[in-house]
């Protein structure tokens, strides 16, 4: 078997599909890469996934489908995946060998064995390399690090500290078991990806190791400002799903667990809030009390405390002012959230 499948979904990506792939490759000879085509049209994304399935057989696969979306290409990468562990690298990101080294060399520890950990953790690296800076996202106030431990142990995690598809490595029979499928043509569902499985995760292994670089900054990116609020419908959708996927506190074994998956729906929610209220019309406040009526149906406890939380009291006050209020809020949490 395997080590790890890492899946690589792609649309028009040839420009920087390759710096992508070379450094995944540099993860040896046991590892798994399943390029997904996703309907690229625009340019050779196809015919470079091939070219790199024939230089390396035995390792690439090329995978070629219909579009649909970013959440239909991990559905089929995990399809496809015949490795004990399962990650996600966008095509425009990159792994870091030195920090890939070592978590490689628990990932092979734990394929030797039948009960492997079921989460494995990196750091990931925000890279505006527009700007030349870099912000390291790490979590080594919230987890022990190098042993495997559960939630019980779990610390606090800051208001940035939010586990995002670039930190996590799941063992691939836990995706397959809980039947996580992501939804098709919809940005956004990498929430969805690092949300909904929690609840199945009993064990967790942390290596404070920069382990994903993200690159941030491209004008056409999905956390472009203009952008999300061109897609805000879409992010209201993954939030529904979220809020449906997991029925807090009952759906959740751990009490720390518990009140990390009730902050990260909070942030959610708040960045519906504040898009909608940015984009500030008639329609878009109906969308804004629509999405909280929504909550608020499904989990009237949550929706109470979410809606006190700091994170959204102030984004959702009422009148002209109210929405001034929200967005410079947004402005705050662009900071934590690091949106673009």
């Amino acid at each position: 078997m395997k080590t790890i499948s890492f899946a690589v979904p792609c649309y028009n990506s040839a420009d920087y599909m390759d710096a992508c792939i070379e450094s995944i490759l540099k993860c040896g000879d046991d590892i798994e890469i399943i390029i997904v085509d996703d309907g690229s049209t625009k340019d050779d994304t196809a015919a470079k996934a091939d070219a790199w399935a024939e230089r390396h057989p035995g390792i690439v696969k090329a995978v070629h489908q219909e579009n649909g979306g970013h959440g239909q290409a991990v559905n089929t990468g995990l399809a496809n995946a015949t490795g004990r562990y399962f990650k996600v690298v966008d095509s425009d990101d990159w792994l870091d060998e030195a920090a890939m080294r070592e978590i490689m060399a628990y990932l092979r520890r734990q394929n030797e064995l039948e009960d492997a950990t079921d989460l494995v953790i990196g750091n990931y690296v925000y890279e505006k390399v527009s700007e030349g800076s870099r912000t390291v996202m790490h979590y080594r106030n919230v987890f022990p690090e190098g042993r495997e431990f559960g939630w019980d142990e779990v610390g606090h995690f800051g208001q940035s500290q939010y586990l995002l598809m670039h930190s996590v490595v799941y063992r691939t029979e836990l995706l397959r078991d809980m039947g996580l499928e992501l939804p098709k043509h919809t940005f956004y569902v990498d929430n969805i990806f690092v949300y909904v499985p929690l609840p199945h995760v009993r064990t967790i292994y942390y290596r404070d190791v920069d382990m994903y670089r993200y690159y941030i900054g491209r004008e056409d990116q999905s956390v472009n400002e203009s952008v999300m609020k061109g897609r805000i419908d879409q992010q209201l959708r993954v939030t529904r799903l979220m809020i449906d996927a997991v029925q807090l506190p009952d759906a959740v074994p751990e009490k720390r667990l518990e009140r990390y998956m009730e902050n990260y729906l909070s942030m959610m929610m708040c960045i519906c809030s504040i898009f909608l209220r940015m984009i500030g019309t008639d329609e878009a406040e109906d969308k804004r009390e629509g999405i909280w009526d929504y909550l608020k149906e499904k989990n009237p406890d949550v929706y109470r405390r979410i809606r006190r939380s700091v994170l959204n009291m102030g984004t959702n006050l009422p009148t002209e002012l109210g929405r001034k209020i929200g967005i410079t809020g947004y402005r705050m949490a662009q900071k934590i959230f690091k949106f673009n």
